[in-house]
This record gives structure tokens, C-alpha cells and sequence, in this order.
């Protein structure tokens, strides 16, 4: 696949499409049982554990959740093999509740930075729906 967005076509400060993402508890248990190679470390599966630790609830995978927020990322290019670089920052952890919707989280993007050699450099951040910073991301893509 090639990136669908035109590197030509766009401008920094530009704003991605924002996205809103949900993550339940079986998304979560099947993400780390079969994607994280049988990572079934208690804080991602028990609510008594996890609060036994201090925590408020069972909580995501950090590369679960890199990977929900690449969804705003791969999304715009329209290509996953787009990315070319990428660089993380977990805030805080991202509680999962036992409720039905789960973890939900608003992704924001905005072109930050064009480069040579059709590459582009976006920054994302994911909120909460109170507006917690819950990561922010760097990744460079490389466009049509």
C-alpha cells in the first residue's frame, strides 16, 4: 500500500480527524493473551490485584496502548506501512472498568512538522474523556 495523503497537499498545524477509541476487558485479555505472547500479568486481568497495588482499576498493555493510538496515525496516511519512526510517552496508566464500554479515549493529532523525503513528523495526544492526558506520541510518516 502507499500512503493515500499527498504529502504536497498538506500543511503544518494541520489537524488529523480525531478519533475516539474503546477498549473492553475481553479486548484486553485477548490483546495480551495471544499479542503479547501470554502476558496474563495480573494488573491487565484482576480488579483485586490491581487496586492491591495501588492502581484504580485493571489497566492496559503500554504496546496495546501505543497501538490504539497509532489508530489516528494510520487512519489519516490510509497505510499502516506509512510510519516510519515512532516515540511514546505513557502519562499515566489507562484504567480498563468491568462495565460493559471500558477504557475510552479521545486521539487528537496535528501535523507538526514537514521533512525532507515526503516525510512528515505528527504528534498525538490521547485524553481521557475529563481530559487527562493519558500519552502523547511523536511518529514520523512518510507520505505520497
Amino acid at each position: 500500500m502507499t500512503a493515500k495523503v499527498r504529502y504536497e497537499d498538506i500543511r503544518v498545524g494541520q489537524a488529523l480527524p480525531d478519533k475516539e477509541v474503546a477498549v473492553d476487558r475481553l479486548a484486553l485479555l485477548l490483546f495480551g493473551g495471544q499479542t503479547m505472547r501470554l502476558d496474563f500479568a495480573a494488573t491487565h486481568w484482576s480488579e483485586r490485584i490491581s487496586r492491591s497495588v495501588g492502581l484504580p482499576d485493571v489497566i492496559m498493555h503500554g504496546p496495546f496502548t501505543l497501538g490504539k493510538v497509532l489508530e489516528i496515525v494510520n487512519g489519516w496516511t490510509g497505510d499502516p506501512g506509512a510510519l516510519v519512526e515512532h516515540r511514546i510517552r505513557l502519562a499515566r496508566p489507562v484504567p480498563v472498568p468491568d462495565d460493559g464500554t471500558g477504557a475510552v479515549f479521545r486521539l487528537s493529532g496535528t501535523v507538526e512538522e514537514k521533512l525532507s523525503d515526503h516525510r512528515v513528523r505528527i504528534g498525538v495526544t490521547a485524553a481521557s474523556p475529563e481530559g487527562q492526558v493519558l500519552a502523547t506520541l511523536q511518529a514520523t510518516v512518510r507520505l505520497a
